[in-house]
């Protein structure tokens, strides 16, 4: 039931909107959505979020905006990861990036330098995959509340920890994967006062 309401819901702010479709991957995104720290309505403005700043990198003359700008949204909180190829590049996805409404927070991890080739890309997408993958089985924590962004082979996370323990633990499982050089979190705790809204 609650699958049915959030997809109508979906399909009734994108109309209203008038926005580019929003897909969220039906059954299995629902469940993930339900599943997670965030409420239905905070995941769906997220998701909202994400897609206007991508409009706003799509419409300007900086073209790695949106070949090579990555952009996670939690709670109003947008973490930009990724490589351009100048210092105008970064300074225009964060500009562009607070323009949105409904973005409280923007976090600027967008590097300017020339390891963004094949080989290094193909590093850090095994390093997101291995630190995903260990989360997932790790013990005590809601892997489903965490994102992994991986740059020239630093770990980002972002998400929401149920306790500092578990914060420390996934931070441990990143830091530890193979060729991790350094880890920076974005995590709050699950009752962090900043976080806005907070679950019964």
């Amino acid at each position: 039931m609650r699958a049915i309401k959030l997809s109508v819901y979906i399909l009734g702010a994108i109309s209203v909107s008038g926005c580019v479709p929003l897909v969220l991957g039906g059954a299995t995104e629902t469940a993930v959505v339900a599943a997670q720290e965030r409420s239905v309505g905070n995941a769906i403005d997220d998701a909202g979020i994400v897609i206007k700043i991508k409009n706003l990198y799509a419409h300007q003359d900086y073209k790695d905006l949106l070949a090579n700008v990555e952009i996670k949204v939690v709670e109003g909180r947008v973490l930009l990861t990724g490589n351009v190829d100048k210092p105008d590049s970064q300074i225009e996805a964060v500009k562009l990036a607070w323009q949105v409404y409904g973005v409280k927070e923007v976090m600027n991890e967008v590097q300017i330098n020339d390891k963004s080739g094949f080989w290094n890309y193909a590093k850090d997408v095994w390093i997101s995959t291995q630190v995903r993958t260990r989360l997932l089985f790790g013990k005590d924590i809601h892997n489903i509340n965490y994102s992994v962004i991986t740059v020239n082979q630093v770990v980002y996370l972002m998400g929401i920890a149920q306790n500092q323990e578990e914060l420390n633990r996934a931070t441990n499982v990143a830091s530890s994967t193979n060729y991790v050089q350094r880890v920076v979190s974005y995590v709050r705790l699950k009752d962090d006062p900043r976080r806005g809204y907070l679950p019964n």
